[in-house]
């Protein structure tokens, strides 16, 4: 089988490997049928990473079960399943508890797309060993299009974690985006369907303030500091000038979510935030622990994550399109 392996900057290449097979009784062989890339994918193809390549690339996708073993009972050999990005066996203390992004039965970091925590390949190949099958595979809805929740590996579900919790505890939330990819255009969606009272995105990207306006949000290219302007942040550029700018705008105990992936030091506003009472949370997402419930909200028909969907793409196309500056490319097999 073949693997999208990146092997320098704006470079990745298909790479032949052997076909995974099952290890034990309780995993199970999937084929991506739709996968895109995530907003850190375009960073480590821009040379930001801190892993030397070659590596599988790939950590967001549908896939359809191919094989699966004795002991399996969630999922069966056809069934369409959202992949989640990070490795975990479902039963250790951390996954009893959501924290399935720091599963202690593998290595830490452990994950798709990455060799952080071991090598387990990546979700832009042609087939895929996932460990631990019922603790880790979900079946997509009906009704749902596999292309629309690509992302619902990370991003999409991601997003939901970003806002939702935060309007359950506190309805009608004033919330600020500060982004430049999809995370930050999921969010608003959410927010507004999840009704936030306003929310207003950041970015210097016109096209994506236009989509984001589609959602209900006020836009801007830049924004000045606004006192006490913001219930709830949400920062997903990766730029620490950019995560002060958030925690900035926050009112009394206002909450700061950041999903950037921060590979560059800077400095934070410490004085400010210790004045104001800020909650700062930078984090990778336990997403497995979510997606059921950001599935549901996307089946409910209040929020539309396919508009976020740029471009879709034949698979056989990943070495040549990936590296372009899409949005949400999602990449499709002919015999998905």
């Amino acid at each position: 089988m073949r693997e999208l392996t990146y092997v320098a900057r704006h470079t990745v290449e298909w790479r032949e490997g052997p076909d995974p097979k099952l290890r034990s009784d309780q995993e199970a062989i999937v084929a991506p049928v739709a996968a895109t890339s995530c907003d850190v994918d375009s960073a480590i193809l821009a040379g930001h990473g801190f892993i030397d390549p070659p590596f599988a690339l790939g950590h967001e996708c549908v896939a359809r079960v191919v094989e699966t073993g004795d002991a399996v009972t969630t999922v069966t050999p056809g069934d369409l399943v959202v992949v989640p990005w990070s490795i975990n066996c479902g039963t250790c203390d951390n996954c009893g508890t959501g924290l399935t992004a720091h599963c202690t039965a593998v290595p830490h970091m452990a994950m798709y797309g990455a060799p952080i925590g071991g090598s387990w390949g990546g979700l832009f190949s042609d087939l895929v060993r996932v460990p631990w099958a019922d603790a880790m595979l979900v079946p997509l809805p009906a009704g749902l299009d596999p292309v629309a929740m690509a992302s619902a590996s990370d991003n999409w579900s991601l997003s939901w974690r970003l806002v939702a919790p935060h309007l359950k505890n506190k309805p009608e939330a004033r919330v600020l985006v500060v982004a430049r990819g999809s995370i930050g255009l999921y969010v608003c969606d959410i927010a507004r369907a999840l009704g936030a009272s306003d929310v207003l995105y950041v970015d210097p990207d016109p096209a994506h303030r236009r989509l984001a306006e589609s959602y209900g949000a006020r836009t801007a290219e830049t924004v000045e500091p606004v006192r006490h302007g913001f219930d709830l942040a949400v920062e997903a550029t990766g730029r620490v000038d950019q995560l002060a700018l958030a925690v900035t705008c926050l009112a009394p105990e206002g909450i700061c979510e950041s999903a950037g992936n921060h590979f560059r030091p800077g400095e934070l506003p410490l004085l400010d935030m210790y004045l104001t009472g800020v909650t700062l949370r930078i984090a990778r997402d336990n997403v497995r622990d979510h997606i059921p419930d950001a599935l549901a909200l996307a089946r409910s028909g209040t929020v539309d994550p396919a508009r976020v969907v740029s471009h879709v793409i034949d698979w056989e196309q990943l070495p040549d399109a990936l590296p372009e500056k899409h949005l949400k490319p999602v990449f499709v097999r002919a015999d998905g």
